[in-house]
């Protein structure tokens, strides 16, 4: 299996994807201009096991909360891109239909889909979300679980190689907690998946995929959907939904997991947030503060196509990005409002700045 990882086919097949839409960036064309040479020497650089992941260059968002992102240097998504290659169709085979993030075909839009469909058939909905996933991520836990479907001690090796590079680098943003048989060395358990990586996303579905059989599986539970660390169980019987909701607390506890406290099951006619929109059986309304959000950041777009710093096209398509999103909610009076307030004209300055 590592043999085909590091295969020449899979590393250009990798360079491919972790360029694709990012070949003007300034690393990736530095990586381009000796592109053999370098694949050469990364693909030497994995077969002597020799490969040590890059420092990682890290930066915070805001929207919609504030998250820290953490970008590996170019050569080492490249490797992620590989090993992902490899791996990826073993474990997707494994995945409940259930799960929606960072899957072929898939998707949030499919999710918001699904998650109305469920709300259309059942009386309650139990949703959950787990409190600093991508920081709480125990690397032993993990490790195990990918070990079931990995047979190949070289590829673990890689696996542990791209672990310990994110090693403590969300520790600020994780809040220590005790699990049941826990000593006290149990605060220093390695855990911690960058945000911004690709084998974190994917991880991130492999972490919680015996969750996902769990639900299915062992609670019964009839409706599912999952995005990420935000799920969903839709039912009849609130009695039964509160049942689940402490099997599902006790199953968390095993993934080193905690859910966010004070949820309880809810009418479908009060409404779901997920994703971005309210989910109610018969129609979405996007969230308000999506609106807000997005309301300043168009005057900030006008404003800077007015001084020319921006070209009229990169603002459009950034308008157009958005509608297409917003589009999957019943939001037309909100696209009327919106552009109505702030026309998109095509300035003298954009025009200079396009010509």
């Amino acid at each position: 299996m590592y043999y085909h990882l590091t295969s020449w086919d899979n590393l250009q097949l990798a360079y491919s994807k972790a360029s694709k839409g990012k070949r003007g960036h300034a690393n990736v064309a530095t990586f381009e201009h000796r592109l053999e040479d370098n694949l050469l020497e990364l693909q030497a650089e994995l077969r002597t096991q020799t490969y040590h992941p890059g420092p990682y260059t890290s930066f915070y968002v805001h929207e919609p909360k504030r998250r820290l992102i953490s970008a590996a240097p170019f050569r080492d998504r490249v490797v992620h891109h590989a090993l992902c290659n490899l791996i990826e169709p073993r474990f997707e085979r494994s995945f409940t239909a259930d799960s929606y993030a960072n899957r072929l075909d898939k998707g949030t839009h499919r999710a918001l889909h699904r998650c109305q469909y469920f709300a259309r058939r059942y009386r309650y909905a139990l949703q959950c979300d787990i409190q600093q996933f991508f920081p709480a991520i125990d690397h032993a836990v993990l490790r195990a679980i990918l070990a079931r479907k990995i047979d190949d001690d070289q590829v673990l090796w890689l696996v542990d190689q791209i672990l310990s590079s994110g090693e403590g680098l969300l520790s600020e943003q994780y809040d220590s907690v005790y699990f049941p048989g826990d000593d006290l060395f149990a605060i220093n358990r390695p855990r911690g998946l960058p945000i911004g990586n690709l084998t974190s996303q994917f991880w991130a579905n492999c972490y919680l995929n015996p969750f996902d059989h769990f639900v299915k599986r062992e609670l019964r539970c009839p409706a599912y959907v999952r995005f990420v660390d935000d799920f969903i169980c839709f039912g009849d019987d609130k009695r039964m939904l509160w049942d689940w909701h402490r099997a599902i607390i006790e199953r968390c506890a095993r993934l080193r997991l905690t859910i966010h406290p004070r949820v309880h099951p809810r009418p479908v006619t009060e409404g779901i947030p997920f994703l971005g929109f309210i989910v109610y059986p018969n129609h979405r309304r996007l969230k308000r503060r999506k609106g807000v959000y997005f309301g300043r950041k168009l005057r900030r777009q006008v404003d800077a196509c007015a001084r020319g710093q921006i070209s009229f096209e990169a603002m459009d398509a950034s308008v157009q990005g958005w509608i297409n999103h917003v589009r999957y909610g019943n939001t037309i009076g909100l696209r009327k409002a919106m552009f109505h307030s702030i026309p998109l004209i095509r300035s003298a300055s954009c025009e200079r700045r396009t010509g």
